[in-house]
């Protein structure tokens, strides 16, 4: 055989290898201390787009044009895109990404090293070329993950510009409101020239009426109570950036927790003229960090309802046992108008690329039993978003992404025409 027939022949020695490679890559994940999130996925999941990156490379070593060469190619580095965008839905920090890359490349290489050896009669130029196409296929892997995650950082920065773009015209409202008292101020006083006493009595006791006071006051109280719940969130999400956040982890009963937390919640669903359903086992006792688990909850039921206009939210909790490993799900599910217009955030968009991504690349394994599935939606009873809420991006999704990365928990968006939106995140039961 000439060289060409013999890369032929490794490519289908690789594809006949395919299920072993994987293994191996799995087991040497798995033994990685430093890599932990992977624990928490199912086979289907934890393989992702590798099979596709793997049929490119055969591809690429069996072409026999130069234009199937640059094809492969193309695909290769499709694929090593979307599963650094499966990564990072997953929780998977950008450094964890790396290194089962890096384990992957040494897959490969022992496996190219191992035919080499059981067979010496290759031509000279085989060998050689089958290598410099692997470094290839780990560069386009590691360079194509590493773009995704900073486009996706910038989409978040992106996110946290406009909150505090929001925050600023708030102050410039309170600061306008401020020139207007104290213009009425001015006007009573114009009013009152000939008696001094009663000017100071205005200035001091009662500079405006009664109404624009009390508005006047309102919107103040209200300006800083949301200027401060930014602020807190800012601090949350830095300290989170900045790995000052570590996560405790203890048995607790996660059942008792949701509960007591939807609980406390009802008042303000009453107060929006929505309703809170709660569906779950009383008691569900899992491993976890309790204090950031109350917190992603107690963030995506907020901005649930926040932005439902009209029927209400459901809260639920389940176990969700696959053949590789035991987990548990939360699911917030909202009967709003969904993410369907222009003004839809850009984290939210991705997160629901993301989770499209995942059904799919589970669908085409065709492993039923490792796949989840789709998280539900409610029908939608809002036609749009209310008026006085702005449609920016919210901290506190990017709090509760922070949080999943932190806790090995993958975050889903589910939502589509005529449905409301749900986000579902699926937590390891053991750590």
């Amino acid at each position: 055989m000439n060289s060409d027939e013999q890369l032929d022949a490794l490519a289908s020695h690789l594809d006949a290898r395919r299920a072993a490679i994987l293994r191996r890559w799995r087991a040497a994940v798995d033994l990685d201390a430093e890599l932990t999130t992977a624990s928490a996925l199912s086979r289907a999941q934890f393989y992702d787009h590798i099979p596709e990156v793997l049929d490119a490379f055969e591809r690429k070593l069996s072409a026999q044009r130069r234009r199937d060469e640059v094809a492969a190619e193309r695909d290769q580095k499709e694929s090593a895109a979307g599963h650094g965008l499966q990564r990072w839905h997953q929780g998977y920090q950008q450094r964890e990404v790396m290194r089962e890359w890096s384990h992957l490349h040494l897959c490969l290489v022992d496996e190219l090293e191992s035919y080499a050896a059981a067979n010496p009669g290759l031509e000279a130029d085989v060998m050689p070329a089958a290598r410099r196409a692997l470094a290839q296929l780990c560069s386009d892997g590691v360079c194509e993950s590493a773009a995704q995650y900073a486009r996706l950082k910038q989409i978040e920065a992106s996110g946290r510009v406009r909150d505090l773009e929001s925050a600023l015209a708030q102050l410039n409202e309170l600061e306008r409101r401020r020139l207007e008292l104290w213009r009425e101020a001015a006007h009573d006083l114009h009013g009152n020239l000939g008696v001094v006493k009663n000017a100071t009595a205005v200035l001091n006791h009662e500079p405006v009426p009664e109404p624009i006071r009390g508005e006047t006051m309102t919107l103040l109280r209200a300006g800083v109570a949301a200027l401060q719940t930014l602020l807190d969130d800012l601090t949350t999400l830095a300290r989170l950036e900045a790995g000052y956040e570590q996560r405790k982890l203890q048995r607790f009963d996660v059942g008792a927790t949701l509960k007591a937390l939807c609980k406390n919640m009802e008042p303000l669903a009453v107060e929006r003229g929505l309703f809170l359903k709660t569906e779950g086992p009383d008691t569900l006792r899992v491993e976890g960090d309790a204090a950031k688990i109350q917190r992603i909850a107690q963030n995506l039921l907020l901005n649930a309802l926040k932005y439902t206009e009209r029927g209400g939210v459901k809260v639920t909790w389940e176990e969700n046992a696959t053949v590789d490993q035991e987990r548990w799900a939360l699911c917030v599910e909202d009967t709003g108008s969904g993410f369907q217009d222009g003004s839809v955030p850009a984290l939210a968009r991705a997160l629901k690329a993301a989770t499209e991504e995942a059904q799919s690349v589970e669908e085409k394994a065709g492993d039923a039993s490792a796949q989840a599935e789709a998280a539900p939606t409610l029908p939608s009873q809002s036609t749009h978003r209310p008026d006085n809420q702005a449609p920016g991006e919210g901290i506190g999704l990017s709090i509760v992404k922070r949080l999943c990365e932190l806790l090995d928990a993958s975050l889903e968006l589910a939502t589509g025409p005529g449905q409301g939106s749900t986000f579902r995140v699926i937590f390891p039961r053991r750590y």
